[in-house]
């Protein structure tokens, strides 16, 4: 076959079989994949890569492009073949698919892959970040340049997509606030790794978005090229609402004996599938694996040389902005190159306060030295704090796409969905606000945000049993260990609004995600506790840990020395970790076991964030945490599993252990526990040689 003689129809049609081979091969060659569901998703992808992608052929970051969003991650081998024809991949990226240290991992990620937008591959993810993209295309154009910034984002799904409900949660959410900006391409194959979708759903997915405020188009033929690009040329017109297009395809698409089969979706075809279907796709087999003739890349590329010349020119446009028009400039890198050092601080009360109360003070006072702060909470503002901030920057709404706070509504899992998205899309810093409790509800997108670096403050309030009269339901116990569990979060528990403001500045910063664990009810500041605090000691929450209270001998050995973070590793009969709330219980204690024992020396060790003091130089842990110290409590009211790792297998791990009970929280303290005496009963009472348990809980 000559590929010059061909017309056109028949070019695209060709390209498209060439990108299945690269897809059959790729998976041939790993032994392992998804080649179904990218082989019926093609035909769209195809148009939509070549056609439809408003983007920079040799630029992946740049600033105006179109997001790309597979929500099918498993379809991974159709991007990387795509991405092989733009000329992003070479051919030993495709033949390294799923290796070890290759850029082809089984599912996109995006920060080992160019042109991936987000790391997918837990379905209904990307459905719902796609959400996120689109609402951060909408806010920057209407914040800095209708014109430069305006963007679409396209997201691919399949059946399995449809299946999961995050997606209907940021469905709902997008058609409230009239996305115009995006559309999904479902492909429907009906097939999945189990069989046939009919054993599972009977959706009707028109009248269910429809309902939602989506503008549906349904396509009996989804390999049918005039009807796709008709599809999605009604989609790009329509810019009050966000599109579906459901389109009906086959599994394996022009595969040779197993066009249709759910055997596809996650199996490598036999060798004589193989060599069949790439014969019916008109792929010779002199040429070998991973054919791709030039003719055929260039046909891809067609439109490449338009498209970086438009490109080009939207940059040129940016760059005069930001050259000629001070005002602009400043706005432009106040979002693209933040400055956080000159934030003002807040006088921060001598009476009890709520770090909740004290998250929304530093919302409201640095929310107009922050343009690109944004971020909302899901249903519970009056109770995250995040009311003020609200009423100061407005909703982002179909009728205002300048707001800055977001009213997710009761969509836990859609709210961390989106706001990793925010986060990836530039230019944005985005946080959200639950109760801890409900944080289970958002793990799969935390953990999926941590992998892909998405820089989210995630505020988790009520924050123990403490919440009192709402009840076990509502009073987090295991949640706050197990959110420390997920690699590179940064979890963060402050004890008072100067830790808090401290550590807020350190998230500012962090590549990473991060949670503020905040309190319900109103805890005494540590000056207010300890006279002998630094000015600064915000500046110890910053690396993690610190030393509130000093044993006697270390601060007269601090005091010899002439400089507090040079003490030497003087005797220490009890050290007390705790987090949050419950560092000044434990300086309660201190000072009460001090009186009980004189003569005694014991100290108290803030540990706001075990991430942050495990970056540390190993002798300033050593310093803070006395390891050498007979006698080493932690104290936190919350799951004890994981204090082992400072307190040992001696220690007394002070906690909970078991679900609360619905009462006021005082009454609930004095049950559980969390009272001076009953505190120091049990230090007294323990044997740290080792003898019982090395837990302690009511």
């Amino acid at each position: 076959m000559n590929f010059e003689n061909l017309n056109p129809q028949q070019r695209d049609l060709q390209v498209v079989n060439y990108l299945k081979g690269l897809v059959i091969d790729g998976v041939d060659r790993a032994a392992s994949g998804h080649p179904g569901g990218a082989m019926s998703s093609m035909d769209f992808a195809y148009l939509l890569f070549s056609e439809f992608l408003h983007h920079h052929p040799q630029d992946t970051h740049y600033f105006a492009r179109d997001r790309f969003v597979l929500s099918a991650g498993h379809e991974s081998m159709m991007l990387y073949s795509l991405l092989y024809a733009s000329g992003i991949l070479s051919a030993q990226d495709l033949k390294n698919f799923r290796q070890l240290d290759s850029r082809t991992p089984g599912h996109p990620e995006n920060h080992l892959c160019p042109a991936v937008e987000c790391t997918t591959g837990p379905l209904g993810q990307g459905a719902a970040m796609s959400v996120g993209f689109a609402i951060a295309g909408l806010h920057l154009a209407a914040r800095l340049d209708q014109e430069l910034f305006h963007t679409r984002t396209w997201c691919l799904l399949g059946d399995g997509c449809m299946q999961e409900e995050v997606t209907l949660g940021a469905a709902s959410y997008a058609g409230h606030l009239g996305l115009g900006n995006l559309i999904w391409f479902y492909d429907k194959n009906r097939a999945q790794i189990s069989g046939t979708i009919e054993r599972v759903t009977s959706d009707q997915q028109r009248p269910i978005f429809e309902g939602m405020g989506w503008h549906v188009i349904e396509l009996t033929d989804g390999h049918n090229h005039a009807d796709l690009r008709e599809a999605m040329q009604q989609a790009q017109h329509n810019t009050q609402q966000p599109t579906l297009i459901v389109a009906l395809t086959q599994m394996a698409h022009g595969a040779a004996s197993l066009e249709g089969s759910y055997k596809t979706h996650g199996s490598p075809f036999s060798a004589a599938e193989r060599d069949a279907t790439k014969k019916r796709l008109g792929i010779p087999q002199e040429q070998g694996s991973f054919y791709f003739p030039r003719s055929a890349l260039d046909h891809f590329r067609r439109n490449f040389a338009d498209l970086t010349k438009s490109a080009e020119q939207r940059q040129q446009r940016l760059t005069q902005r930001i050259n000629h028009d001070p005002a602009f400039r400043k706005l432009y890198h106040s979002f693209f190159q933040p400055k956080y050092k000159n934030l003002p601080s807040p006088s921060w009360p001598s009476e009890p306060q709520a770090t909740r109360l004290a998250f929304g003070t530093l919302l409201s006072l640095w929310s107009s030295h922050l343009p690109h702060l944004v971020g909302g909470s899901a249903d519970l503002e009056p109770s995250n704090m995040t009311t003020d901030f609200a009423h100061q920057v407005q909703d982002f709404s179909r009728n205002s796409r300048q707001g800055r706070n977001f009213a997710y509504g009761v969509r836990e899992f859609t709210m961390a969905c989106i706001s990793n998205a925010l986060a990836l899309y530039g230019g944005l810093l985005p946080f959200d606000a639950t109760f801890l409790a409900f944080s289970d509800y958002m793990r799969p997108a935390l953990r999926l945000g941590s992998l892909q670096r998405a820089q989210v403050i995630h505020e988790f309030t009520h924050d123990s049993f403490y919440v009192g009269e709402d009840g076990p339901t509502h009073q987090p116990v295991e949640q706050l260990m197990s959110l420390r569990l997920i690699p590179d979060l940064y979890v963060m528990r402050p004890a008072d609004g100067a830790e808090l403001e401290a550590l807020m500045r350190v998230a500012f910063k962090l590549p990473h995600p991060s949670c503020f664990i905040l309190s319900r009810q109103k805890i005494p500041p540590l000056s207010a506790l300890q006279s002998t605090l630094p000015s600064d000691y915000g500046e110890g929450a910053v690396r993690g840990g610190w030393v509130v209270k000093e044993s006697a001998r270390e601060s007269k050995a601090a005091e010899k020395a002439g400089k507090a973070n040079q003490r030497e590793n003087a005797h220490v009969d009890y050290v007390f970790y705790a987090t949050g709330s419950e560092v000044s219980l434990a300086l309660e204690v201190a000072h009460k076991l001090e009186d009980t024992q004189p003569g005694i020396n014991v100290k108290v060790v803030s540990l706001p964030c075990w991430r942050l003091l495990e970056q540390q130089p190993p002798s300033y842990q050593e310093a803070v945490l006395s390891p050498q110290c007979p006698r080493k409590i932690s104290l936190e009211a919350g799951s004890t599993l994981g204090w082992q790792k400072f307190i040992g297998s001696q220690g007394l791990a002070l906690g909970l252990d078991h679900f609360g009970a619905s009462a006021p929280a005082d009454d609930l303290a004095d049950k559980l526990g969390f009272s001076c005496q009953q505190v120091l009963k049990r230090v007294l009472h323990h044997d740290f040689t080792g003898s019982t348990s090395s837990h302690s809980t009511a």
